[in-house]
């Protein structure tokens, strides 16, 4: 393999996908290697450092995670190995190679909201804690590269990893979604999202960023939003609130301030309605 060989773990999931269909336009001096659960199980280290050193990768970029926050919720034990585990050891695999970890807004407690890279994460839940503890890892080395996202949107290889799609999937089984109204976060999707790492990898400068969406939406709004995109659906939605929510912890809140990262960027990170309003043709 050529030094410009990258791994881009997470391979089939949304952002892992997005970053090898970018990555022609966006990074044609790279020679991305997508790596699937089919492929090589991130969790056997000894046949992870046997492709390592076998592909001589020049930079990691680590999508791979158990996300699904339920699921985290019932195997804490798994979500740790997976998110936390996996993550260190191909940290230490990647020690003088640029790596590149995708965290979430989530380690706030979303009491906030427009959240600095220089604020105090507060994790609410198992995944969000996972997600947490790995970020300090990757981090311990400085050469190395946390990026906090939001929802992101768009088409996976699975057909269920977009939060759009997720919600498409609900509308088309004729489902009636309720949306939160006191609940915000700074969607953006994953084509979008894909192009920003492209590009903080070729600009050399590790660290923490966030990176999502330039517009704070509320859950109603995003509702809104696609039963606006998508009106042969008939979408069934109506507005909630978070005071009559009995589940798991929820940050009400995790809107980022992403002006560290846009500093680095070619061209402006957009808000998902802007997105959407310019790219009617675009499948999401």
């Amino acid at each position: 393999m050529d030094d410009r060989t990258v791994w881009i773990t997470g391979a089939a999931g949304l952002i892992g996908s997005s970053l090898l269909r970018t990555a022609p336009i966006h990074a044609p001096a790279w020679r991305p290697r997508g790596l699937t659960r089919q492929t090589v199980d991130l969790t056997d280290d000894q046949t992870v450092r046997l492709l390592f050193q076998q592909d001589h990768p020049a930079a990691i970029i680590h999508c791979a995670a158990l996300s699904r926050s339920v699921a985290c919720e019932a195997q804490p034990a798994l979500a740790r190995k997976l998110n936390v585990d996996v993550t260190a050891h191909l940290s230490e695999l990647a020690e003088s190679i640029p790596f590149v970890f995708f965290s979430t807004d989530l380690v706030f407690d979303g009491r906030q909201g427009h959240y600095t890279e220089q604020a105090s994460p507060r994790a609410l839940t198992v995944y969000a804690e996972t997600k947490l503890a790995a970020e300090r890892v990757v981090l311990a080395n400085p050469g190395h590269t946390v990026v906090r996202t939001s929802l992101n949107g768009g088409t996976s290889p699975s057909g269920d990893r977009g939060f759009n799609e997720q919600i498409r999937r609900a509308w088309e089984a004729g489902r009636m979604l309720r949306f939160f109204t006191d609940e915000f976060r700074s969607p953006l999707p994953a084509v979008v999202t894909a192009q920003a790492v492209w590009a903080l990898l070729e600009a050399g400068r590790p660290g923490l960023y966030h990176l999502a969406g330039s517009q704070r939406l509320s859950r109603w709004e995003i509702g809104q939003l696609l039963a606006a995109r998508w009106p042969q659906l008939h979408p069934r939605l109506e507005p909630g609130s978070l005071r009559d929510y009995a589940g798991p912890p929820r940050s009400p809140d995790t809107s980022l301030d992403c002006s560290r990262v846009q500093a680095l960027l070619p061209s402006r990170l957009p808000g998902l309605a802007e997105w959407l309003a310019t790219n009617p043709d675009v499948v999401f």
